[in-house]
């Protein structure tokens, strides 16, 4: 496996609440190329209290990718990817909505909210797999992100 260009795992923030989703975001991290760190949280709350580094999270590293699910307790990812991006020290963190919505209106809305990309969640492990193989390959090794 090999480190991002700062020689260190990638820090990837997973905003889900299905926990067999969780598992195999998990299994396929594992099978990719990219040392990571996969964080978890349950909730869009939870989501916002990573990312601002509030209460349990104060020593949490910041992301350097958000893959995020729409349908979620408390909080639902549009209303995080609102929140975020009109914050200023956080809508450069690429979020990548991951979700099992084809609909058109979540797409369309999440584009609008800054998304930077918008993928349906396979029903089947290999497709899955493939999906975040994806994921990884851009966003973690060919796309150039802005310093922290």
């Amino acid at each position: 496996m090999s480190e991002n260009e700062n020689g260190r795992p990638v820090e990837i923030l997973l905003a889900e609440d299905n926990p067999g989703d969780v598992r195999l975001t998990e299994k396929a991290l594992e099978k990719g190329k990219v040392l990571n760190n996969l964080h978890v949280v349950n909730d869009g709350v939870e989501a916002m209290h990573y990312l601002r580094q509030e209460g349990e999270y104060e020593s949490s590293p910041r992301p350097d990718l958000l893959l995020l699910d729409l349908n979620m307790p408390r909080m639902d990812g549009q209303e995080v990817l609102a929140e975020m991006k009109s914050d200023e020290d956080l809508r450069r963190i690429p979020v990548v909505v991951l979700t099992s919505s084809g609909a058109e209106e979540d797409i369309v809305e999440s584009y609008d909210l800054h998304a930077n990309a918008y993928l349906t969640k396979p029903v089947d492990f290999s497709g899955f797999v493939d999906i975040v193989g994806s994921i990884e390959e851009f966003w973690l090794r060919v796309v150039k992100q802005p310093p922290k």
